[in-house]
């Protein structure tokens, strides 16, 4: 009497099928498996019965890949209206200013507002600023500072006193506490221009061409 070969798994029993993506590929396994089972019954050898706890745990198996397919065309739809959403609230921060990561800085308008994020409250923050090829413009003691997002105004001066050209500038934070350095997070104001999607996510166009994800806005004005 020919018999059908017992498998241990759902993978063995139908390979990649197993594990195919989409509905089509669900559907498919279901019917290999309802096939090749009813073979195994019709055909099982009488002396070596089939097992009725591995059949069940076939079947346990292919309910669980049934199940992650499920959730995975749920957890896509979920993601998709979410970045929907996502996109709309976006588009309304166009003409608006927000605080995201960044360390330039110019010496008038809203880009000369310094923003830095520290993990724990800093003894002594230092803010220094310098001009594109790298040479000091401006420092400046900023004392004691507490947790969180923290914001100072640039007055536009170097340390001469005397004003500072009109171009971009980068600043760096030094943050310490009882004589340990803090984490800080450089952060910086920019105007949101356009909003476009990409495969990162909702990303907002700043003025100056620089670009900043959605998810890390810390501040809206």
């Amino acid at each position: 009497m020919s018999t059908v070969q017992n498998s241990s798994n759902v993978t063995d029993l139908f390979g990649a099928a197993a594990t195919k993506t989409g509905k089509s590929g669900v559907e498919d396994t279901q019917n290999r498996f309802l096939h090749l089972l009813v073979a195994q019954m019709k055909n099982q050898d009488p002396l070596n019965p089939l097992d009725n706890a591995q059949v069940t745990s076939q079947m346990a198996q292919l309910s669980t890949v049934q199940g992650i397919e499920n959730m995975k065309a749920s957890m896509e739809a979920l993601a998709a209206s979410l970045g929907t959403n996502q996109m709309s609230q976006a588009a309304n921060l166009i003409g608006r200013a927000v605080l995201v990561p960044g360390d330039t800085i110019r010496p008038s308008g809203v880009d000369n507002v310094v923003g830095f994020e520290l993990e724990t409250p800093a003894d002594k923050v230092t803010l220094t600023i310098s001009d594109a090829s790298g040479a000091k413009v401006r420092t400046v003691n900023l004392g004691e500072r507490k947790e969180g997002v923290n914001l100072v105004e640039w007055d536009g001066l170097r340390d001469d006193g005397s004003a500072a050209p009109d171009a971009a500038y980068h600043f760096e934070i030094e943050a310490v506490s009882e004589s340990k350095a803090v984490a800080a997070t450089a952060l910086h104001l920019g105007m949101v221009n356009s909003v476009s999607q990409s495969s990162e996510g909702v990303q907002l166009n700043l003025a100056g061409q620089d670009k900043a994800s959605y998810a890390d806005i810390r501040q809206i004005f």
